[in-house]
């Protein structure tokens, strides 16, 4: 197995904080379907305080961090062919601040965005150092779940705790409000290995003064299965230098393989974000147009030998059953 130094891009807080004890819990196959690959559920406890945790002060407060990782190759079972599904997005109930970012030309400088509804900043803690990522928000049937990087939940097979979402993040604000997770959806690859092909995780949090996480910002869509070498706009909060973590950012590009690794399934696009823009999301068709758009994948790692690119992994069947898994749970 041929294996190649990777980079993950969050960012972590300098701040020491307690981890809570968390225990996951694993959602089994269904019979119906026997290329199920198995759902880790992780459900957060000791969440009360993490909204007030959270002070504009510490949420300033990140610094970037780099890790290595050590890539993997996909297995069989995980280029397994579904057919493409697409899930359309919803709609505030009250209609929030303008969520467009035009369609730009391809270059990996990435540009400056306005706040977006649906995009945001999660943070946590992890071994008793807090931690920031990018997420968003993505329809389900409950109307109030993220998408994130997995490795933003789960890290060395330590769970996050004080998990929030704070969608439309710039500059400490919260325009919407602070959502604190109530449990997290991963594949049992990330969890058991790391396999930075599956680096996706979906993120169920709670109400908020007794409305849903898109009955207030919204919902993009999401789509499994589609063919590779789209265009994509990614978005995210990078913190590395020369970024701060305070504003968003995206990129524009056509999707090309990660030539390093033959076999893998994971596909970048031209783009310099930095640390802390792990979990934002990937855009099909270039462009972000609110609710109406759909997201194929989400930030995951950048490679030394190919400068200026990110890199995400490719939205197939395990990914497909994670989301489902999480939706479902999410309605209940």
């Amino acid at each position: 197995m041929s294996t190649v130094n990777r980079r993950s891009v969050f960012a972590v807080v300098s701040l020491v904080a307690l981890t809570g004890s968390l225990l996951p819990v694993t959602a089994q196959a269904t019979p119906a379907d026997p290329g199920e690959d198995k759902v880790v559920m992780h459900q957060f406890e000791g969440q009360q305080e993490a909204p007030s945790y959270w002070t504009k002060e510490r949420m300033q407060k990140a610094q970037d961090l780099t890790k290595k990782k050590s890539g993997k190759v996909v297995s069989k079972k995980q280029q397994e062919k579904f057919p493409p599904e697409v899930i359309p997005g919803k709609q505030p109930l009250k209609a929030a601040a303008k969520s467009t970012s035009p369609l730009t030309k391809a270059s990996a400088k990435a540009v400056r965005e306005k706040p977006q509804p649906t995009i945001g900043k999660v943070f946590f803690t992890v071994n008793g150092k807090d931690y920031v990522c990018s997420a968003n928000s993505v329809n389900s049937q409950g109307g109030s779940m993220v998408s994130t990087a997995a490795h933003c939940v789960n890290e060395r097979g330590r769970y996050a705790s004080r998990f929030i979402f704070v969608p439309a993040y710039e500059n400490g604000d919260a325009p919407y409000g602070k959502w604190t997770a109530v449990n997290a959806f991963a594949p049992s690859d990330w969890i058991r290995s790391e396999d930075l092909e599956v680096d996706t995780a979906f993120v169920v949090v709670g109400k908020n003064k007794g409305q849903t996480l898109s009955d207030t910002v919204g919902a993009t869509g999401v789509a499994f299965n589609q063919q590779r070498g789209l265009k994509y706009k990614a978005f995210g909060y990078p913190a590395g230098e020369p970024y701060d973590g305070e504003t968003l950012w995206s990129c524009t590009g056509t999707a090309v393989p990660d030539k390093l690794e033959p076999e893998s399934q994971a596909q970048g696009i031209p783009c310099d974000m930095t640390d802390g823009s792990s979990g934002g999301p990937w855009f099909m068709g270039g462009k972000y147009t609110g609710t109406s758009s759909v997201q194929n994948s989400v930030n995951s790692y950048v490679l030394d030998e190919i400068p200026d690119y990110m890199f995400g992994p490719y939205w197939g069947s395990v990914v497909q059953k994670t989301y489902n898994k999480a939706s479902s749970a999410s309605g209940r």
